[in-house]
């Protein structure tokens, strides 16, 4: 098993993603499906572990 993740890897990871869903949002010429989509999915690959690893260190 993982030791769950601290604090501060939480935030900057969060904050990464953050700023990689504004880059992609600010470079895209038009919002369309495909780019929302692949912004949930992303954002799934990135909450859950975070939300576990807050869950497992309470």
């Amino acid at each position: 098993m993982r030791k769950p993740l601290s604090k501060s890897q939480m935030v900057c990871i969060i904050l990464l993603w953050a700023a990689l869903c504004y880059i992609v949002l600010v470079s895209a010429e038009h919002i369309d499906g495909p780019t929302i989509v692949m912004l949930i999915i992303s954002g799934a690959l990135v909450f859950i572990p975070v939300i576990k690893s807050l869950r497992k260190s309470k």
